[in-house]
């Protein structure tokens, strides 16, 4: 199995990493600007142990503090703690170099050997609020960082939601549907034989797809059209003529073009499931047009009064294929519902083409 890479984890720390090289680099650039003849290693070692303490913090802060307790919405323990730290390192520090000001060797400063390379000297007080400055940043960036994960983490677990729902439909479409199928085409055997090894043929063909062929993240647009053609001339066995059947596609059908499996034969499966009944007339109507690089679906069929378990039903399918549609296309699909009336209702839906 590939691994995977964290990649704002490898970003974060390159942000540190070029952070932490520039800062080591300073008092080796700062020499060269103020145009020494040498490059005293002593100044360096004194502006690199300056430097110290901060890296000390930075390495507490980040891999203890911040993940512990900030993050942890802990806030007021963390900045508790963190000023006890730097008031425990940056005190006893400027005590220990005040008191090395009174050894015999010292030349009144013992940090300023040639007065170019080292940092400022700073008190203990205003070394500590540099040191909270510095927390803050890093806490700014780890919180950016973090967020950018938490994203990606969100991200990934729909694209798996995603996938589980595809996954269900395609086992879903639809267990009834096939039983009620098999069982015309039992019937059909002694009324009519080639009828119904036709109808094996089709049923045959749209197992092939549903278990096979919509596995793929993409699919010729013309295979998933004759998916959905297959369904409706199933349908069309299954129901009686109290069922009006229209279906529409614009000819000609674009070639070398690409669609996510699965889209459109959910709303004519809705159609079918909450729009037919068996005792009152009926009809689904579907239409496909093509144009400026969309492929606009549009189905219509009857509906019920006395059917609002059903009606409920229908709108939380189409709600999960809103769901499904903002996962594959973001903005760029249209789904419109039109339920204004009481004896139809309407869908369309719009989506981008892929060419090769």
């Amino acid at each position: 199995m590939k691994p995977v890479i964290n990649k704002p984890a490898v970003g974060e720390g390159m942000v540190y990493f070029v952070v932490w090289t520039l800062i080591t680099l300073v008092p080796i650039l700062n020499s060269q600007m103020m145009s020494e003849e040498h490059i005293y290693m002593v100044n360096i070692l004194t502006a690199w142990s300056k430097i110290f303490p901060y890296f000390v913090i930075f390495m507490v802060n980040n891999f203890w503090l911040l993940p512990k307790l900030l993050l942890r919405k802990r806030v007021v323990l963390y900045f508790s703690i963190s000023i006890a730290m730097l008031a425990s390192i940056f005190y006893p520090i400027e005590y220990f170099q005040e008191s090395l000001k009174y050894l015999p060797y010292a030349s009144g400063d013992m940090y300023v050997v040639h007065g170019r390379a080292s940092f400022t000297d700073l008190s203990w007080y205003w070394n500590i609020m540099l040191g909270l400055l510095m927390m803050g940043a890093n806490a700014g960036i780890k919180m950016i960082f973090n967020a950018i994960q938490n994203e990606q983490k969100m991200i990934a677990l729909e694209r798996q939601s995603l996938k589980a729902e595809m996954d269900y439909l395609k086992y879903q479409i639809n267990p009834h549907f096939f039983m009620n199928t098999l069982n015309n085409i039992h019937a059909l055997i002694d009324i009519d034989p080639s009828a119904a090894q036709e109808t094996v043929i089709e049923l045959s063909k749209m197992m092939r797809y549903v278990l096979y062929d919509s596995e793929r993240a993409e699919i010729d647009l013309a295979h998933d059209l004759e998916f959905v053609d297959n369904y409706i001339k199933l349908m069309k066995i299954r129901y009686t003529d109290n069922v009006d059947i229209r279906v529409n596609v614009q000819k000609p059908i674009p070639l070398n073009v690409k669609l996510p499996p699965l889209i459109f034969i959910v709303l004519v499966e809705n159609a079918f499931k909450h729009g037919v009944s068996y005792n009152q007339p009926s009809y689904v109507y579907i239409d496909v047009s093509f144009n400026e690089g969309m492929i606009c679906g549009r189905v219509e069929n009857s509906r019920f009064e006395n059917n609002q378990g059903e009606r409920r039903a229908s709108g939380m399918g189409l709600e999960n294929i809103r769901k499904r549609l903002n996962l594959l296309f973001g903005s760029n699909y249209s789904l419109k519902i039109d339920d204004s009336q009481y004896d139809k209702y309407c869908v369309e839906l719009m989506v981008p083409l892929k060419y090769d």
